[in-house]
């Protein structure tokens, strides 16, 4: 993918802070004349709040074992589960967890990628090779098994560490990708001036070079998301992460592992939290696609 030239921290006025402000403003300008990256936007934030705010509004009810497995009606939308409990309510309770992993474990991801993939191309010699060999070892490593693997006999009870776990598998495709850019971007003319100036290297990583690729990043961090936010409920459905709590993975736990496949009125039950992670994914992917011609002014129609 091509490199978007935008102007670096160093060469835009009123420093980083209001360069990074014109820039958010210029994408969702661009966003809101993309009808389909809009309409992403939107069904992901009204999510994010829904997660976030349900568990507070919506608290858990105590079990009714008289009301196992209803069929969807006015009271309860979308049936109830095993132990009678409105499905409807878990749906809207179980995002949050699953979200928090899926940020946390991408910003990991992209901020060890993009710091020592800018500095295995820039400095060269033995550090690109030690990283890069690194990489190339976790590249060859099984994900998915390992991830397994390392959950079952770590048993984390904090999602915090779940996201560490699943960062500290998915860095490497980045870290080559960002290689690559800055070995061609390190080339041009105002990083040949930044190094005549001996501006250091964070200052030259940093503020020279990696704000040319910020639109790949932030494609790339949506992209981290959805693979982790699949790692982390393909562990939760296996029972390889903490089963506390509401939360889409467990919810698709329960309902394998509580028989409700053996019962006709219990449908939404398993489809909810499948379509509710689908509908995050649909959106954030729909958001990449809007994000490259929010970033690259070259590719927007007039």
């Amino acid at each position: 993918m091509a490199s978007t030239a935008f102007p670096t921290s160093e060469h835009s006025p009123g420093g980083p802070i209001s360069g990074l402000v014109g820039s958010v403003r210029s994408a969702l300008a661009v966003l809101s004349y993309n009808r389909a990256g809009l309409i992403a936007t939107w069904v992901l934030g009204i999510i994010v709040v829904i997660s976030f705010i349900a568990p507070v509004v919506i608290p858990p009810q105590a079990p009714d074992y008289g009301s196992i497995y209803l069929p969807p009606s006015f009271q309860h939308p979308l049936g109830t589960d095993f132990q009678g409990s409105d499905v409807l309510a878990q749906t809207l309770r179980g995002g949050r967890v699953v979200l928090i992993v899926g940020a946390v474990a991408a910003a990991i991801s992209v901020l060890i990628s993009i710091t020592f993939g800018a500095l295995s191309a820039y400095a060269g010699g033995w550090v690109d090779t030690v990283i890069t060999g690194a990489a190339d070892i976790v590249l060859t490593i099984p994900n998915f098994p390992l991830l397994a693997v390392l959950a079952a006999y770590l048993r984390f009870t904090n999602p915090i560490f779940l996201a560490l776990l699943i960062a500290a598998l998915s860095w490497p495709t980045l870290l080559r990708a960002v290689r690559g850019q800055v070995l061609s971007l390190k080339e041009r003319d105002y990083v040949e001036a930044a190094r005549a100036l001996d501006l250091g290297i964070p200052h030259i990583l940093f503020r020279e070079i990696l704000p040319n690729m910020r639109a790949y990043i932030a494609m790339y961090f949506v992209l981290s998301m959805t693979g982790a936010i699949y790692s982390q409920v393909g562990l939760y459905l296996l029972g390889f992460a903490p089963l506390a709590g509401d939360n889409w993975g467990i919810m698709l736990n329960l309902a394998w592992y509580r028989g409700a496949i053996f019962y006709k009125n219990s449908f939404w039950y398993i489809m909810a939290p499948i379509v509710a992670i689908s509908l995050v994914q649909l959106a954030m992917v729909t958001m990449t696609r809007s994000l490259e011609e929010a970033f690259n002014p070259r590719l927007r129609k007039s």
